[in-house]
């Protein structure tokens, strides 16, 4: 009987082998990683203006709303009645960070998302609507847009709106506007804005003849329209950050307050300051200085946030020439140290 022997000669075996660890070599080889940032940076070397949205009217007063990773912008402009009265109008902001190689990208555009357009259609009035601010509340889970309007009396009141969130095409029922009786007064009240934990509201009003920032607690027994709509309760002024002059449209992120005042020693008109909560009380307000603040008027501050990123961003009204006209909104990335 024949055998059939499998044969491989030693200069063979030698190459296969050789074959194989090459094979082996490249497989392990380090592959450059091509992200160098592991988390986006918002531009804090430029103030940006939003041109896609400016006009050559006033538009200030702005709002962020976040939704489905795109921040819908809810503002005043004076735009619609050709520099009348302000009426709210919406945009929206979007942005991205290239983890390669660090460049930051922003564009800005006037949208037209139908519910925003259901809601701000309701909230506008035939006088002034100023200071938007739109909040989700896990207490009740509506959605709020909480702005001020004039009144019969030519003075500015609080009015909220409030809806259950909206999804996909269909636009829920948005109540109000009715008015927030819990802080209105005959003077002229306006930019409401929660503090983080959502137990402390802040505002500012002139009923002590220049404005001032005021604070109230809520009782987060009762659901926000509730208290909202509920008698009238003193609030209790902030005096770490007042001054003798007007310090008005606080907002607050966090542990950070910021706000516009006219005070002495700023840079000039309204400059925009911020504030620090440390140990139970607010800190001596800061200027932002020249990178944000200019001899003109900077108005309305508003911060924003994106978890992928390590600073915050602030959206800000100024009439520094260079803009499209009156007022503009600006865009800048800003840092606090808490």
């Amino acid at each position: 009987m024949k055998r059939v022997l499998n044969f491989v000669s030693p200069g063979i075996t030698v190459s296969i082998m050789a074959v194989v660890f090459g094979a082996f070599y490249v497989s392990c080889k380090k592959v450059e990683n091509p992200i160098k940032y592991k988390r986006g940076i918002f531009n804090d070397s430029v103030t940006v203006a939003l041109d896609g949205i400016n006009s050559a009217y006033d538009d200030y007063n702005m709002s962020l709303y976040t939704l489905e990773g795109s921040d819908i912008l809810v503002f005043s402009s004076n735009r619609n009645s050709a520099g009348g009265q302000f009426d709210l109008v919406q945009g929206r902001l979007t942005y991205c960070f290239d983890q390669t190689n660090g460049l930051f990208n922003l564009e800005a555009n006037i949208h037209n998302d139908p519910f925003t357009s259901s809601l701000i259609e309701k909230a506008n009035t035939m006088g002034e609507d100023l200071g938007p601010n739109r909040f989700f509340s896990s207490v009740d889970g509506y959605e709020y847009l909480i702005l001020s309007s004039e009144t019969e009396n030519g003075d500015l009141d609080m009015f909220y709106l409030k809806n259950m969130p909206a999804y996909g095409t269909a636009i829920p029922e948005i109540i109000g506007p009715n008015p927030v009786t819990r802080l209105n007064t005959t003077a002229n009240e306006g930019y409401f804005s929660f503090n983080f934990a959502r137990d402390t509201a802040y505002f500012c009003s002139d009923i002590d003849g220049n404005f001032n920032i005021y604070m109230i607690k809520y009782d987060e027994k009762s659901s926000i329209s509730s208290w909202l709509e509920s008698d009238y309760e003193t609030p209790i002024k902030v005096d770490s950050v007042n001054s003798d002059y007007n310090d008005k449209t606080p907002f607050v992120y966090y542990r950070a307050m910021v706000f516009s005042s006219d005070r002495p020693g700023g840079i000039g008109g309204y400059d925009l300051y911020y504030s620090i909560f440390k140990d139970g009380n607010w800190g001596a307000p800061i200027n932002f200085g020249p990178s944000v603040n200019t001899e003109y008027n900077e108005y309305r501050p508003v911060i924003g946030f994106n978890s992928s990123y390590t600073n915050k961003f602030m959206i800000f009204s100024s009439d520094r020439p260079g803009g499209k006209g009156g007022y503009d909104l600006y865009f800048r990335g800003v840092s606090f140290d808490y």
